[in-house]
């Protein structure tokens, strides 16, 4: 079992940098691979980007790709979503998602495990 727990996000003015982190629980952390989502209102919830376990494989969003930088820091618990240049259509709530396994995925039917949520806000 793990639970995930976001923080970091907030409101930013468009151009803007935001820093993401989502801590987990347990101690298989380092066995499991990541992903990040988001969901804006009246949307549904959209692939962001992914990190296998080892953080050496990542994969992203177009919409994303070259704006935000997803890592991992295993010794820590934790995974982060580094987001610039941030745009008034980044906002959303963003959820940390988590699943047994070394390999990343894009579907979030492939995810065991979901935090709570942060909100972005993203003004123009």
């Amino acid at each position: 079992q793990v639970q995930l727990v976001e923080s970091g996000g907030g409101l930013v003015q468009a151009g803007g940098s935001l820093r993401l982190s989502c801590a987990a629980s347990g101690r298989t952390f380092s066995r499991y691979s990541m992903g990040w989502f988001r969901q804006a209102p009246g949307k549904e919830r959209e692939f962001v980007a992914a990190i296998n376990w080892s953080g050496g494989g990542t994969y992203y969003a177009d919409s994303v790709k070259g704006r935000f930088t997803i890592s991992r820091d295993n010794a820590k618990n934790t995974v982060y979503l580094q987001m610039d240049s941030l745009k008034p259509e980044d906002t959303a709530v963003y959820y940390c998602a988590g699943r047994p396994g070394v390999g990343y995925v894009t579907d979030y039917g492939g995810y065991d495990y979901w935090g709570q949520g942060t909100q972005v806000t993203v003004s123009s």
